[in-house]
């Protein structure tokens, strides 16, 4: 029966879809660019539908929009970067973080990136904080 359920518990987290593995929210995001330099900044992930979302990086006074799609453990996402359309796949990894490469069209490079979800607040009331 421990076997059973262990079996089922691993192939459900396995059919995960990722609209349920990869949450809505903010995220900290590490990477390196086109040209080998390295950035840090923000995502903002949010769904649009089953396995789609919106995607909103921020990375100083950059802000890039995107659009995505998930299936199983793989995310591909497309967006404009300097006018330019881009591309990137991710793995989305058990503990919900993202790792991928990126480029835009015709460039000679790929990047890299990793996007971390930032922990989410708690919903359990701070016992200093009285009642309102």
């Amino acid at each position: 029966m421990i076997a059973r359920l262990a079996l089922a518990a691993g192939l459900s987290l396995a059919l995960a879809t990722p609209a349920l593995a990869q949450r809505d929210g903010l995220y900290d995001v590490t990477g390196t660019n086109l040209d080998g330099t390295p950035y840090t900044g923000q995502a903002q992930i949010q769904a649009a539908g089953l396995a789609s979302f919106i995607i909103l990086w921020r990375m100083g006074n950059q802000v890039v929009e995107g659009v995505g799609f998930a299936s199983g453990r793989t995310v591909a996402v497309a967006y404009g970067l300097a006018q330019r359309p881009g591309i990137g796949i991710y793995t989305l990894n058990p503990d919900g973080s993202l790792e991928g490469e990126w480029t835009v069209i015709g460039a000679p490079a790929i990047a890299r990136e990793r996007l971390v979800p930032r922990p989410v607040p708690s919903e359990t009331p701070d016992p200093a904080t009285p009642p309102r």
